[in-house]
């Protein structure tokens, strides 16, 4: 189950690659929170939804939409009878999706398991999700052996804990491979990728960002490009601050081909967002990473990002270092896989085979029939 355009992004290879195992009967189930972006994504990897509860309304919570997922599974289940739930990263519908799952008996499978920030108010409510997520998950799909140390240090742990890479990862090598090769830089006008939208720097951290950015677009050797998240009190902030800026381009966010393009082709990315820190590395482009703690402690032991916060001083003084010291710049842009090359939608559905495999004994054929859902029903 999964709602938002990041979880579509992670979870469209895993579905994807579940196509081509008949043995599994994978069905994407979505809470309709990002809607068209949601399904976009989906049919960029020519993957689709097989039902959509449609549980968004105009003005509603996070918790009044828990709400209605807690309430939904378990018919959704009773009709389905699943062996499985499967649950993508640390948005609340996750987490609302895996607690109702687990109260009912129904095994939890945690893709993007043992991220921790170690710090429950940042961010929140994500860190809670993610802890309280592994505490019920019969399997924990791991990124990283720094996720998985996580996990095996807390005794609330029960489930199987699997190494499997970052899904995002394989999403990122798969749209680069169909989209043509391009640049955004030359050596002139170097592109700057900027992307701003974390609930803990909403107010005094985009404020803080946004005046970095002034700065930063003063020099006329840049040229600044940041798509607007849809969230008005980010695009509002933004808007205001920096609508009439010269050499700062703002934009609706792009779709993911698109956003491949810009990540691949940019000189630098300044970013809060949790994925960023994962796909940068992997394309080689220096990251400077706009919180003030991360839950991606691997992105920095490899070189390719720096953490700098929201301090406006801070963010130029890093931004002006990666413009003007190319020996700087090139140490941050060797291409690294912290967190896999592309393979973990296959080692997740290999784990999911073992796993079930230990519940129901028996040939692949015979395992195979309980693998059968009936259709989903509107």
């Amino acid at each position: 189950m999964a709602g938002t355009r990041p979880e579509a992004i992670k979870l469209a290879p895993l579905c994807r690659a579940a196509r081509l195992r008949p043995e599994i009967d994978l069905r994407l189930v979505a809470t309709g929170q990002h809607g068209k972006p949601f399904d976009d994504v989906m049919a960029a990897f020519g993957e689709r939804v097989d039902g959509n509860l449609a549980l968004m309304e105009p003005g509603q919570t996070i918790e009044q939409l828990a709400d209605l997922i807690a309430a939904d599974l378990p018919s959704l289940a009773a009709r389905l009878r699943p062996d499985m739930l499967l649950v993508q990263g640390d948005t609340t519908s996750a987490w609302a999706a895996a607690l109702s799952a687990s109260r009912i008996g129904l095994a939890v499978g945690h893709v993007e398991a043992g991220l921790r920030s170690h710090d429950l108010t940042r961010p929140f409510p994500e860190e809670r999700n993610r802890v309280e997520i592994d505490a019920i998950s019969a399997l924990l799909f791991a990124p990283t052996a720094e996720s998985a140390a996580n996990l095996a240090a807390e005794p609330a742990i029960r489930g199987r804990v699997v190494v499997t890479g970052n899904t995002g990862i394989d999403a990122l090598l798969t749209i680069r491979r169909m989209i043509n090769g391009w640049t955004l830089h030359d050596n002139a006008v170097r592109t700057i990728l900027v992307t701003c939208h974390r609930r803990e720097n909403i107010g005094a951290g985009i404020a803080a960002i946004c005046a970095a950015l002034q700065r930063i677009a003063r020099r006329p050797d840049v040229r600044i490009i940041l798509p607007m998240h849809p969230n008005p009190a980010v695009h509002g902030a933004i808007a205001q601050a920096l609508g009439s800026t010269p050499r700062i381009e703002l934009h609706p966010p792009f779709d993911y081909p698109t956003m491949v393009q810009m990540m691949d082709g940019a000189h630098l990315i300044l970013s809060d967002s949790g994925g960023l820190q994962e796909e940068a590395p992997a394309l080689g482009v220096p990251l400077l990473v706009l919180r003030d703690n991360s839950e991606r402690p691997e992105v920095f032991a490899s070189g390719n990002a720096r953490l700098v916060g929201t301090d406006a001083d801070r963010i130029v003084a890093a931004t002006f270092e990666l413009l003007d010291d190319p020996a700087a710049h090139a140490a941050m842009s060797q291409p690294a896989f912290p967190y896999g090359r592309g393979d973990a939608s296959e080692r997740i559905l290999d784990a999911i085979e073992d796993w079930h495999a230990t519940q129901w004994p028996g040939s692949v054929a015979e395992r195979a029939i309980s693998y059968r859902l009936p259709p989903i029903q509107a």
